[in-house]
C-alpha cells in the first residue's frame, strides 16, 4: 500500500460544485473507458461521495454502490474493518481508511474502492484534531492513502476531503494505465 502523509491542501476557496464535478466525471469516464467498477466507503463525508459520482450521466455502468458508515462499530460490521484496529486506534487512522476502501471494494464486488475518514468538526474527535482527514483509494494494482490537513469548517472539511479522495483514485487509475493498458474502447 502506498502512503501520502503529511500533505495540507490550503484551506483558502474551497471545494466548488464545478471542481467536485470535474474530479467525479474524470474517473467515470475512466472507468467507463476501462470496463471497471467503482464501490464507495464514507465516514465523515456521509454520501457527499457517492452523491458527486451519481451526479454524472452514465455512472450507472460502473458505480456498484456504497456504504456510510458513520458509527464506529458499523465500520467492522459493514466495511470489514478488523474490530482489533478499530478499538486500538480509533475510526480516524490511515490503515482504517485503507481498510475501510479494501472492504468497500470486496463487499460491493467492485474493481475500485475509495473511502474516506477524518474529524470533519466542529470539535476533536478521540484526541484527532478538525480537519485531520484519510482518503484511501484500493484497487487492481494495489493502495494507497493520503493524510490530509485542512483548515476552513465543516463543509468545506466534507467538500474538501470527496475532492482529494476523487484525486487520489484518479492518480491511482493512471498508475494503473501506465502498468497495464487500458482495453480498446468500441
Amino acid at each position: 500500500m502506498q502512503r501520502d502523509t503529511g500533505r495540507e491542501r490550503p484551506a483558502d476557496g474551497g471545494a466548488d460544485d464545478a471542481e467536485v464535478g470535474s474530479a467525479a466525471a474524470g474517473v467515470v469516464h475512466r472507468l467507463v473507458q476501462r470496463h471497471e467498477t467503482l464501490a464507495t466507503v464514507e465516514s465523515l463525508t456521509g454520501g457527499l461521495l457517492a452523491a458527486s459520482i451519481v451526479d454524472i450521466a452514465g455512472v450507472s455502468r460502473i458505480y456498484r454502490g456504497g456504504l456510510v458508515v458513520y458509527a464506529t462499530e458499523l465500520k467492522g460490521t459493514l466495511a470489514d474493518v478488523p474490530a482489533d484496529l478499530l478499538s486500538e486506534r480509533g475510526p480516524v487512522d490511515p490503515d482504517v481508511a485503507a481498510a475501510l476502501a479494501a472492504g468497500g471494494r470486496q463487499r460491493c464486488g467492485a474493481d475500485w474502492g475509495v473511502a474516506t475518514t477524518g474529524v470533519a468538526g466542529p470539535e476533536p474527535q478521540d484526541g484527532k484534531p478538525v480537519g485531520l482527514v484519510y482518503v484511501a483509494v484500493a484497487g487492481p494494482n494495489g493502495g494507497a492513502v493520503r493524510q490530509l490537513d485542512l483548515g476552513g469548517g465543516r463543509d468545506h472539511v466534507r467538500a474538501a476531503a470527496v475532492v482529494e479522495a476523487l484525486r487520489l483514485l484518479a492518480e491511482r487509475i493512471h498508475a494503473a494505465e501506465t502498468a497495464t493498458p487500458a482495453l480498446p474502447t468500441t
